[in-house]
């Protein structure tokens, strides 16, 4: 989620670049209160960068820094990072992670308005290179109290003359091919200087080919595309069914690509860039519908991944499909770090989703929108996609962009945010080539079982005659239901929402896209329709014009049941609740709103020719929270 209607965020970031121009706004800025939540991130610690470094006061002499690891660093590791020789262990020490090692960790004076988009509203200047992740020293336990001494200096009795303190610290790491290097500061994050740095860390293989996820290239379910890293590009392969192999196309993105205002670097034009390495994408053709195969990518020279068994999904016509939904994911640190962006409930969704897999029952998955928040901060990318992998690399992982992955000031988007933090769509498209109308057009449409899916962007223009506009109608309006009885539209934003939105002004439904593409859905008998953006989940009655059409009745056994057989209007779903905050309701539900649930989770469904069962399923306890069906008569 971000801001929704444009004129108000591209008021705010004319009013930031006249700041910069200025060197001053702090009588211009509206107050923090209203906008602190209303940008890409929460935590303290995304105020560190661009902060002045203040020169430490009589350092220690004896001030170390030592990373625990056993030669070059592997693709993934948890490293001990110990800080020693201090004189007055402190609750404002702190260590961060830098990548690359030669980043600027020097102020940057008069440059806190660009790391205003982000969320900071403090006005402050910041690092030049922001860390990625950051530890107070006083989480090991014993710091504070200095339960891990050591004798620096003994007098000639052999007692000792100079005690000093440390501590130990773990960081999780993953291979994102450029070094790594461990810094101790003092002075909190708020007025931060510079003790001591622990030099070069490499990973053993920056080249290595890794996260590989799948995505579905038609609706046949004979090929499959297979997409990975890797810090070399030269091409690759995946080589998969005991003995065929197909050679990957190598692509990447530069900070060249990413958008930016001429007075207000964005985070992806700046200190949040991140060299993605390369993006491979191979396809898998010769498969069939509804079975499983093993595959495995790299190269001789660069490595290969492990071995890895995936299934196809089913072929579109036949007579069902089983996948799950969810939204506004992003990520969290798998240590006691703290980041830029965190999603707090991602881990617990994507790992529920991986029991949900092991049930054989999930044909793909749809993630629809605010995939991974790294909104401008470019190695965000890479601890997602490590995140997703154990998902994304066994089924079809299928998208849809969200506005913290495309929009941006003068870049096209129908909401002129800052909340993709200058990335523009680039990253995101890179990462997760759908079966797109073409470069910038994330629309598409494919056919899995019994159901027809309908992909649109919400932060395209979708206006009555747009060019997505033409083709949502095109493409709705070819649908052979004889084949695929079901159709089901996904986007981002949402048309009803009980949330009431960052701050009044700002709602969580813009009525001009209810007004564009609702009709769109009521004319094409439309049966479902699953949005993110808002972080909950709240289901509908059949409506229209935010007017009930349909009620559901209970079945025989207690579920609420809509009966499509005579058609009235799309049923709406929310499932934004995949990891990001959640979202509150207002404490007057609307008629129209059925069942509202503020807890982290996805929805599973399974579609047959006649019925459509949707549950929504708490990460936390696996527990179905609400379920409702879909039915009507076969065609």
């Amino acid at each position: 989620m971000g801001f929704a209607p444009c004129g108000r965020a591209g008021f705010l970031l004319v009013l930031l670049g006249l700041c910069a121009a200025a060197g001053s706004c702090s009588a211009q800025l509206p107050p923090p209160e209203m906008l602190h939540e209303s940008f890409a991130g929460k935590s303290e610690f995304r105020t560190v960068n661009r902060r002045p470094l203040e020169s430490c006061l009589n350092p220690s002499p004896y001030l170390s820094i030592n990373v625990t690891t056993a030669g070059p660093l592997p693709d993934e590791a948890f490293v001990n990072v110990t800080v020693g020789g201090v004189f007055r262990p402190r609750g404002s020490h702190w260590v961060a992670m830098i990548t690359p090692s030669n980043s600027s960790v020097s102020g940057c004076p008069l440059s806190g308005v660009n790391y205003f988009e982000t969320g900071d509203t403090a006005k402050l200047p910041l690092l030049c290179h922001y860390p990625v992740k950051a530890q107070r020293v006083k989480s090991d336990p014993g710091y504070l109290g200095c339960k891990k001494a050591a004798c620096q200096k003994r007098d000639a009795s052999g007692g000792c003359q100079v005690r000093t303190c440390g501590a130990t610290l773990t960081f999780h790491v993953v291979n994102f091919r450029t070094d790594v290097e461990f810094v101790f500061f003092a002075g909190g994050f708020q007025t931060p200087c510079l003790l001591k740095r622990s030099g070069v860390l490499r990973f053993a293989n920056p080249a290595k080919p890794l996260n590989g996820h799948l995505s579905s290239t038609d609706s046949s379910a004979t090929s499959m595309k297979i997409t990975w890293v890797s810090g070399d590009g030269r091409p690759q392969q995946v080589q998969y069914a005991g003995g065929r192999a197909a050679a990957s196309v190598a692509t990447t993105f530069t900070q060249k690509d990413m958008c930016s205002a001429p007075l207000l670097p964005s985070p992806a034009k700046d200190f949040g860039w991140h060299d993605p390495g390369y993006i491979h994408s191979a396809v898998m053709t010769g498969l069939q519908p509804s079975q499983s195969y093993a595959y495995r990518y790299g190269s001789d020279s660069v490595g290969w991944s492990d071995t890895v068994k995936f299934r196809t999904p089913p072929a579109a016509g036949s007579d069902e499909t089983s996948f799950v939904v969810y939204g506004d994911m992003g990520k969290a640190p798998l240590d006691p770090s703290v980041e830029h962006y965190i999603q707090p409930g991602s881990i617990a969704v994507t790992k529920a989703v991986a029991k949900e897999m092991q049930t054989g029952k999930v044909d793909s998955i749809f993630h629809i929108g605010d995939i991974s928040y790294a909104t401008g901060f470019l190695v965000e990318w890479d601890f997602f996609l490590h995140l997703i992998r154990p998902l994304a690399s066994q089924v079809s992982y299928m998208t849809a962009i969200g506005n913290h992955e495309r929009d941006y000031a003068g870049s096209g988007s129908v909401y002129e945010t800052p909340d993709s933090g200058g990335e523009c769509g680039v990253a995101y498209e890179t990462y997760f080539p759908m079966p797109a109308a073409g470069k910038d057009k994330p629309w598409y449409s494919i056919e899995q079982g019994s159901v027809h899916f309908i992909v649109m962007s919400t932060e395209h223009s979708w206006s009555h005659k747009s060019e997505q506009y033409n083709w949502m109608e095109k493409d709705l309006s070819s649908v052979d239901r004889s084949r695929t009885p079901w159709v089901i539209f996904i986007g981002h934003r949402p048309m009803y929402s009980s949330n009431v939105g960052i701050i009044p002004i700002i709602p969580s439904v813009d009525p001009n896209f209810v007004a564009s593409v609702e009709p769109l859905l009521l004319r094409n008998r439309v049966d479902l329709v699953f949005f993110g953006h808002v972080h909950n989940y709240e289901r509908t009655c059949a409506v229209y014009n935010g007017k009930c059409r349909g009620m559901p009745r209970k079945d025989a056994n207690g579920i609420d049941t809509y009966d499509n057989s005579n058609y009235t209007a799309p049923v709406h779903a929310i499932v934004g609740a995949g990891g990001f905050s959640l979202d509150d309701f207002s404490l007057f539900p609307q008629s129209w709103s059925v069942s509202r649930i503020s807890e982290f989770g996805y929805a599973r469904v399974h579609a047959t020719r006649t019925s459509v069962l949707v549950q929504f399923v708490s990460s936390g306890t696996m527990e179905i929270r609400d379920q409702f069906r879909i039915v009507k008569g076969g065609r």
